[in-house]
């Protein structure tokens, strides 16, 4: 067909880049999608795995708060677009998945890789269509980007036949519109209930606030720190919210959950949170993991709950509902203060960040040792310790899921309000790491990436090693090679008194791994080695691998594991 004539591939290309895209991850199909996607400014930014891609498009959300944007091909693709898409549903990420399916004239004739793709991700997106016709194409654009960003962010799927894309495009509509930022809409709680909340804080003996994911996803993390200083609130962050405060201003805990064991840096901060009257929740559903599977927060509290999702507001623990964009409802909350007497809040001040900081002092006494010491084996402790000492307020950390997440928003120390700390904690599928880290480089290229990840995440995604090394991402990789599947065989040791097969693992070396993409690989045996490795690998320009050979009996300060699993302290 004449480069003359639009198709509707490049009408697909034009009508994403209206929406503001400018990364798309996928891999060769589409095809007419990437080849027309230059021209209309959107950089192709291709991965080896489906799935990975999934979870490249959702940290690049994160970081970006712009939506997503990820393609598949029918079949298996469309099949190993699922469990990041579940992700980024129970996380409230904002994704359009973009699916081409078999040609219309072959539709339920056993076509090659034919599928049933409505009913696969049912489960796992807001909202699946699929494009049948050339003239609707910047309809059901504006409604897959409209879908994903407003009321509670999540996945969109847009399907459209291969042939489609072939086709000639019917003659443009003028459209301004875009739709590819989130919080698309900026919704107020009822401002009755706003002036409510503002009373029961202002005559609360014991407020907290507790803030979730929802707090990034809104951008409202200068809205809290105005709360936490001017209110004089003490604040913890759930492990999704990590980075939504400064974690050396006077007044923050920290990361409240279900790590609050020996050697949990709020491990003495539970009696604090067990007796506050009134507590704020902040764009948080008070999950298993948040609440300490709903131990942690004192039943006979009084709650608020702000939340853009009506159904989340107020789930597990009744509360006042607040029911809106975390950073617009936060704005008339302080608004409302405004008119209350903060002297009482003033007063208590002192003697709250003096508990707070004799807390966090006693945890630094605590895990000195196992902190700072050249044991062997190492210490995930130890890399943690020296990582936290090259952290900038500009660093963004990923890490995998199961004890990785645990390590960085337990040890690490956020430096402002905002900084990113990313962590799978929708479905907290194992493999993110590395293309969670891929997809915040690409968002934000002037912040150095720092990826944490076990040797079992890691065995998940090795191949996005190369995608690291052809797109030049300077990130800095830790594999915490303990050769175990760490937290699966300590959870069965403690709960069946045994383990099974699959959670000890041959030797794997890494580093050399890494060399054999082309990439720097650095094999670390020895704690003194680790702050030097460390620090030469964030200085420099290019994608490097740290294999750090780590203590296969070290664990995290999992309240379930206490007294149970032999104690390092």
């Amino acid at each position: 067909m004449s480069q003359s004539i639009e198709t509707v591939a490049m009408r697909l290309a034009a009508a994403f880049r209206r929406h503001g895209v400018e990364v798309a991850f996928g891999q060769s199909i589409p095809s007419l999608f990437y080849l027309a996607a230059p021209a209309a400014g959107i950089r192709q930014a291709a991965y080896r795995a489906e799935n990975a891609g999934g979870a490249m498009a959702d940290a690049y959300a994160r970081i970006t708060n712009k939506v997503g944007v990820v393609s598949g091909q029918n079949g298996p693709a469309a099949t190993l677009l699922v469990a990041p898409l579940a992700e980024a549903l129970k996380a409230s990420i904002p994704i359009v998945a973009l699916v081409q399916d078999v040609p219309r004239h072959q539709t339920d004739k056993n076509a090659f890789q034919d599928f049933d793709h409505m009913r696969l991700f049912d489960a796992c997106a807001k909202w699946v269509r699929r494009i049948d016709r050339a003239d609707r194409v910047d309809d059901y654009v504006d409604m897959a980007f409209a879908a994903a960003a407003s009321g509670r962010p999540g996945p969109a799927v847009l399907m459209f036949p291969a042939d489609l894309l072939a086709e000639a495009a019917p003659p443009a509509t003028a459209r301004t519109t875009s739709f590819g930022h989130f919080p698309l809409d900026r919704t107020v709680a009822d401002p009755a209930r706003v002036a409510e909340a503002a009373a029961l804080i202002a005559q609360a003996r014991a407020p907290l606030v507790i803030a979730g994911g929802g707090v990034h996803a809104s951008q409202a993390c200068a809205e809290l720190a105005r709360l936490q200083e001017s209110w004089h609130l003490p604040v913890a962050t759930t492990s999704m919210g990590k980075g939504a405060i400064d974690e050396t201003h006077p007044l923050s805990l920290g990361v409240a959950g279900y790590f609050m064991g020996d050697g949990g840096r709020t491990r003495d901060m539970r009696a604090m949170i067990r007796r506050a009257d009134v507590v704020l929740l902040l764009g948080t559903r008070t999950n298993q993991n948040g609440t300490d599977s709903w131990t942690l927060l004192p039943p006979e509290a009084r709650y608020i709950h702000v939340d853009i999702a009506p159904e989340e507001v107020g789930r597990n623990y009744p509360s006042l509902r607040l029911v809106g964009d975390v950073k617009s409802t936060l704005a008339a909350l302080l608004a409302a203060l405004d008119g209350h007497d903060r002297s009482a809040r003033a007063g208590a001040r002192d003697a709250i960040a003096g508990e707070i900081a004799g807390a966090v002092a006693n945890w630094r006494r605590v895990t000195a040792a196992i902190r700072t010491e050249d044991r062997s084996p190492i210490r995930p402790e130890r890399v943690m310790h020296e990582l936290d000492r090259l952290l900038t307020p500009q660093t963004i950390v990923v890490a995998d899921a199961s004890y990785s997440s645990v390590w960085i928003t337990n040890c690490l120390t956020s430096r402002r309000a905002g900084q990113r700390f990313l962590t799978p904690r929708g479905m907290a599928g194992l493999g993110w790491g590395l293309p969670y880290a891929i997809g915040a480089d690409l968002a934000a290229p002037s912040h150095p990436v720092v990826c944490v990840a076990g040797d079992g995440g890691f065995a998940h995604t090795w191949a996005e090693i190369e995608t690291m090394k052809r797109l030049r991402l300077p990130i800095t990789v830790i594999v915490l090679n303990n050769q175990i599947l760490g937290y699966q065989k300590h959870a069965e040791s403690v709960f069946f008194g045994g383990f099974t097969d699959a959670c000890d693992f041959a030797s794997v070396d890494h580093a050399a791994i890494a060399r054999a993409c082309g990439v720097r690989g650095v094999r670390i045996e020895r704690a003194e080695d680790i702050g030097p490795a460390l620090a030469a690998a964030i200085a420099g320009n290019e994608p490097v691998v740290l294999d750090v050979v780590t203590d296969p009996d070290a664990y995290p300060p999992i309240t379930v594991f206490q007294g149970k699993l032999p104690s390092p302290y």
